[in-house]
């Protein structure tokens, strides 16, 4: 008899989500346990997203890895023995598509080159691309016009790292996102060691290997002309005093990386994880001739078989995935038994809140509802606010709407612009822009600094089916921080974001009653056993939006009037409806 593949669903645990760096509240991850522990804020979460600072990492606040042990400077075993004793249960990143060059596994390999255990855990560029290129003067591979026409770029070059190996030769390695080279300042006392070398011809390579590294920040320019023969010796010199910085794509077909994961999986779950959020899952399967991000069946493939890892650990794990609502992908992968991040809600609210319209997310719950998409929505987080999520798409000669049409979504990304949010762009493989990704912004600023909006968002949130993910900068409405975004170079428009807080800015925070509030509101979606029952959207007016939860004779319902932003909140346990929060 044939057996039948069987999907699994994957079910979330109830209650909210905190969700911050180990030091976004004070210095260290204790401060924020011992904030989780006042009368505050006791009780109100259940669960704790805790970005990937919480390991060893250097780049990209924490999405660069270097390995999954604890940052000691930040975490420590006590801060999390400390949550469980709070009941708080922990989601945290595997970050799938790559690995710091600092990881262990990659300096192994700058250092034994071929003969390193770990020569085909990263992705060879040019052994890839081999039989679907040509091969250059420099030796470089080039990948076919109809292969580099696919690929899906987040920077405008080559998805490619060159580095030099001990033997002397040059490997390019794909390298997705970030990457920085900086060369050791070098001065004639580094090249007394070349046997004949005089002192003068010193003094001439240094002003040449400045000349090369000034012009493209790199060596292949180095011209060193009557003194070549020594070329060989310079550049060994010089590149001892490179050094990479980068996220260096994992070549999954090496079963070594599939060890990693499991070997990793294992160690989330021994931390105390129960959420393991599979970071740039989409880009991991790669192929000659298809795109670069997720490809057909091969990512499938992927997440089925570290799907049946984390089943071994008892452990949920869910792909991120930023697509345009009108490719369906949401869809497929919830079909799939995965639980999905709702990308589409920040843009929705700040939509129905700007226009005083219901019918935008009105379709997106309908969607949530009769698909059973189990969800894990937020305002604000750590990235962007994904508005071009909301885009229709054509597809095979088909074209599906958007959530949003592109005039409203335009309107919604020109108010985050104008109220001082940044941009972040998508590439072509010839180094054009072609859209905006995401625009960066704390959700009260996205909203006009308007507290009235942001709480009325907050209570849509927490009236949202799945599970409500609160970002800690929205929860003390955090401003834009312009100083942050100015300075953090490349990725600078993320730290518009992802202000610090000290313990004095939560001590003035927490009596203000837009804290006080949006705590209110939490609680009582942690807390209130009518949110574990049924949902229910009741009819409302074009402007209005009537939400209630039903469990066991107790209902609980949100009337809101998205012109005004008054709302209020309502209980009834069969003897009568009485108010419990209302803000006209």
């Amino acid at each position: 008899m044939r057996e039948e593949s069987v999907t699994i669903q994957q079910t979330l645990p109830k209650g909210v989500m905190l969700n911050a760096y180990p030091d976004s509240i004070g210095e260290r991850l204790s401060d924020t346990v011992n904030l989780l522990k006042r009368p505050e804020l006791k009780d109100a979460f259940s669960l704790f997203y805790i970005l990937p600072t919480f390991f060893n990492s250097d780049l990209d606040r924490g999405f660069s890895i270097i390995d999954y042990d604890l940052n000691p400077e930040l975490v420590s075993p006590e801060d999390l023995e400390a949550l469980k004793q709070l009941n708080i249960t922990f989601k945290l990143d595997l970050v799938l598509n790559h690995l710091s060059v600092r990881s262990p596994q990659f300096q192994d390999l700058l250092q034994r080159g071929v003969e390193s255990p770990y020569s085909d855990f990263f992705v060879d560029w040019d052994e890839f691309w081999r039989d679907h290129g040509v091969v250059g003067p420099d030796g470089r591979v080039m990948p076919n016009e109809e292969h580099i026409q696919k690929l899906f770029m987040r920077k405008p070059d080559l998805p490619v790292l060159k580095v030099r190996l001990p033997d002397g030769s040059r490997k390019l390695y794909w390298n997705t996102f970030y990457q920085e080279v900086k060369f050791g300042d070098v001065s004639p006392d580094d090249f007394t060691g070349i046997e004949g070398l005089h002192p003068d011809e010193a003094h001439a390579i240094t002003a040449a290997v400045h000349d090369a590294i000034h012009a493209t920040n790199d060596l292949d320019g180095l011209d060193l002309g009557p003194l070549s023969h020594y070329q060989d010796k310079v550049l060994e010199i010089v590149c001892h005093k490179r050094e990479y910085s980068g996220q260096m794509d994992l070549n999954a077909r090496s079963e070594k990386v599939w060890q990693f994961y499991d070997e990793t999986l294992r160690k989330l779950r021994d931390y105390g994880t129960k959420i393991v959020r599979l970071d740039a899952f989409a880009y991991l399967h790669k192929e000659p001739g298809q795109p670069n991000f997720f490809n057909r069946p091969g990512t499938w493939e992927y997440l089925e078989r570290l799907k049946g890892i984390a089943r071994k650990y008892d452990l949920i794990v869910f792909p991120e995935v930023h697509a345009e609502y009108g490719t369906g992908l949401h869809e497929e992968v919830a079909s799939k038994g995965f639980p999905i991040y709702d990308f589409f809600f920040p843009g929705l609210i700040i939509d129905a809140l700007e226009r005083g319209a219901n019918e935008a997310l009105l379709r997106w719950l309908a969607d949530i509802r009769e698909r059973g998409l189990q969800t894990i929505n937020m305002l604000g987080c750590h990235d962007g606010i994904p508005v071009l999520d909301l885009r229709g798409k054509q597809m095979n000669g088909t074209s599906r709407p958007g959530l949003l049409d592109d005039q409203q979504i335009e309107a919604t990304m020109g108010r985050i612009v104008d109220r001082g949010g940044r941009v972040k762009n998508l590439f072509g493989a010839d180094g054009t822009k072609i859209s905006y990704y995401q625009v960066n912004a704390t959700f009260f600023s996205a909203l006009g600094e308007d507290e009235r909006k942001l709480l009325l968002a907050r209570a849509i949130q927490m009236f949202m089916p799945g599970i409500p993910q609160v970002w800690y900068l929205d929860l003390f409405a955090g401003s834009n921080d312009y100083a942050a975004a100015d300075s953090g170079g490349s990725a600078g428009h993320k730290e518009i974001n992802r202000t610090n807080l000290s313990l004095a800015d939560v001590e003035s925070r927490l009596g203000l009653p837009i804290v006080r509030d949006q705590i209110a509101l939490i609680r009582l979606r942690n807390h209130s056993p009518a949110f574990d029952g049924d949902f229910e959207i009741l009819e409302s007016a074009p402007h209005q939006l009537h939400l209630a939860w039903q469990n066991e004779g107790l209902t609980v319902t949100l009337r809101a009037d998205l012109r005004n932003h008054a709302f209020s909140v309502h209980q009834d346990d069969g003897t009568g409806e009485v108010p419990l929060m209302s803000f006209e």
